[in-house]
């Protein structure tokens, strides 16, 4: 049997430009911002924000050939993905594909704040990018 996601790790929300939006996320909504990095591998530069237990990421695309910026280009700024906490990601992504879900990573690659993640592909999973998140 699987073992369920641990939780939420944080809903990552597509972005034009992260200092236009920080000050809504702090000044409007109180919420903290932990801390702000670029993902050369993933192509974006990343904001992470505390809310409860688990955190919104800001995500700004580097340049125009970045997932992100593709992403917006189609869909407009927004929610892009909802990351959820496992343990033992690559076990996790055998047992997913065993139930016949795609995925987008065939192993799993460094993402922000040094975690390794991996997408699932939202033909698979009723059109929402779920990322599974493993932080060591």
């Amino acid at each position: 049997m699987q073992k369920p996601p641990k939780k939420i790790d944080h809903i990552g929300i597509a972005v034009r430009s992260i200092e236009e939006h920080l000050p809504f996320y702090e000044n409007v909504l109180g919420l903290e911002l932990l801390k702000m990095e670029e993902v050369k591998a993933q192509k974006v530069k990343v904001a992470f924000i505390a809310i409860g237990d688990s955190k919104l990421e800001l995500l700004e695309p580097l340049d125009s050939s970045s997932p992100v910026a593709k992403f917006i280009e189609k869909n407009g700024e927004g929610i892009h993905h909802v990351a959820l906490g496992v343990a033992n990601i690559e076990e996790r992504l055998r047992e997913i594909r065993n139930e016949g879900i795609q995925t987008l990573n065939d192993k799993p690659v460094k993402g922000a704040g040094g975690a390794d993640v991996a997408f699932l592909h939202p033909a698979s999973t009723g059109r929402v990018l779920f990322e599974f998140c493993e932080k060591k």
